[in-house]
């Protein structure tokens, strides 16, 4: 390890004791009555908690796993997470490039002779790094169940070459799920494993994570949660099936796991790429890779401020931490953690649409016992500000999606979005829409806060331009063009 990179972490190391120590113990019971309080008062059926601090691990489970059978959530039900996979991902990824099979910076290509996208300059270029920062411009919902085979992910990438660009390489960050599929079969030719092989191998492993997996027959072993779907303010009523995503989604949103799993997951990146025996998995300079700004996120609120290789960073007073949000069929899983106060919250929830709020407050509360530090809110400005609503009505579109952006009545906001499928998704869903009120307005960009009704909580919408001048929003990190 060079020695400038050793001096750092043992600063990091010697901040990070002191917090620990001057944390207070972690009370299970009052924890236990909270989370009780909140999935009652959000409608979420049921959940499971678990908390990194003190050098442990405290689970904590409320409700039911489906309102019709009332089983009970209990800390080993496992639950699917979604987009939180994503992290997994990355780290196999970053094995790669730690063992020197995978250069970052060169193309795909050069690893995927077959890859490509719509656009044939892309191909050429686009990178690893960029697939894992999110700013390869490449779409980002392409869903293709190539069935179970496993040839599943093979198939997914070849499929693909018909998939066009949010913006070009490099440009801007966009959230894209189809990228972590291409970085999933680049984990499958460079290691000879299947994805979920080499999930299971090369960190479920070690790291014990015994109740971590990826394909529904292993699901069924355990106690599952079913989701559950319904609007804000409304008691949720269950999925008709219990929705996984196809095998071919598993790089981006695949995995299945209880809460005390994906807390020990994030333990790795806390303890610095050792496993709780001291097996090395990922070395210190690749777990301080993840977490280094690669890009800054237009929207600065929703799951960071910045992208790193994997996980969404965010600074709170001072202390840095990564986290990443998951969603699937009526299941919502979110994590947080605090490297330097040792801190990991990992909530799983089989639905309720008021769930973000739960884990909001769950975290904010959390990390301030724990951690001492303030999460910040996101809202509309104490004052209204005047902004000017012409230059951001219109129409923004990017594959599959549409959204329409109108002026609103008086008294009822500043702009109005309605987003709704288009092209092959067209009536694939009930078109949504949200209210707009201001945030703040400079001459890069305008940022509004967005809710359907009071039962929402605020989600940023930013309106901005890329170097070339073209418009732009940015909308549940994905970013969308203007097209008139």
């Amino acid at each position: 390890m060079p020695k400038h990179f050793d001096q750092a972490a043992g600063k990091v190391r010697n901040r990070t004791q002191g917090r620990r120590n001057s944390a207070p113990a972690f009370d299970s019971a009052r924890w236990q009555a909270r989370l009780d309080e909140l999935l009652a008062a959000h409608h979420v059926p049921g959940a499971a908690l678990a908390v990194l601090a003190d050098g442990g691990i405290h689970e904590l489970a409320s409700g039911v796993l489906h309102t019709r059978t009332r089983v009970e959530v209990t800390t080993d039900s496992v639950f699917q997470i979604g987009s939180v996979s994503k992290g997994y991902t990355a780290a196999l990824v970053m094995l790669l490039a730690d063992a020197g099979k995978l250069d970052l910076d060169a193309p795909v290509v050069g690893v995927l002779p077959d890859f490509a996208v719509a656009d044939a300059e892309a191909t050429k270029t686009i990178t690893p790094r960029q697939l894992l920062n999110h700013t390869s411009g490449i779409e980002g919902d392409f869903v293709s169940d190539t069935g179970r085979g496993d040839d599943c992910l093979a198939r997914y990438v070849d499929g693909a070459r018909n998939v066009g660009l949010t913006n070009p390489p490099g440009a801007t960050m966009s959230y894209s799920s189809t990228a972590y599929n291409i970085l999933g079969r680049i984990v499958e030719v460079l290691t000879g494993r299947t994805w979920d092989e080499a999930l299971r191998e090369l960190l479920c492993a070690p790291l014990g994570l015994e109740h971590t997996m990826t394909l529904p027959e292993e699901v069924l072993r355990f106690r599952a949660a079913m989701g559950h779907m319904g609007e804000p303010g409304e008691a949720p009523v269950p999925t008709p099936l219990w929705n996984m995503l196809p095998r071919s989604a598993g790089p981006y949103g695949g995995i299945c796991a209880t809460a005390a799993d994906v807390a020990r997951f994030a333990r790795l990146f806390i303890d610095g790429g050792t496993a709780p025996d001291g097996t090395r998995v990922l070395s210190a300079e690749a777990v301080e890779a993840m977490l280094k700004r690669e890009v800054e996120m237009p929207d600065q609120w929703f799951l960071g401020a910045h992208w790193g290789l994997g996980w969404g960073l965010f600074e709170w007073d001072g202390m840095r931490g990564f986290g990443h949000d998951g969603s699937t069929f009526g299941q919502l899983a979110y994590l947080r953690a605090l490297p330097e106060a040792g801190i990991a919250v990992a909530l799983l929830t089989n639905g309720g649409a008021a769930a973000p709020k739960v884990f909001e407050t769950l975290c904010r509360e959390l990390t301030a016992e724990l951690a001492g530090v303030s999460m910040p809110e996101f809202g509309p400005a104490e004052e209204q500000l005047d902004v000017d609503p012409a230059p951001f009505v219109g129409s923004y579109r990017r594959e599959g999606f549409l959204m329409t952006v109108t002026d609103r009545p008086a008294g009822e906001g500043v702009l109005r979005v309605k987003y709704e499928g288009a092209d092959g998704l067209k009536g694939t869903f009930e078109p949504l829409s949200w209210n707009l009120v201001p945030v703040s307005d400079t001459p890069s960009k305008t940022v509004f806060a967005a809710r359907r009704n009071e039962h929402d909580g605020w989600i940023p919408v930013v309106f901005y331009a890329l170097a070339d001048g073209s418009r732009y929003v940015h909308f549940g990190v994905r970013a969308t063009a203007k097209s008139r």
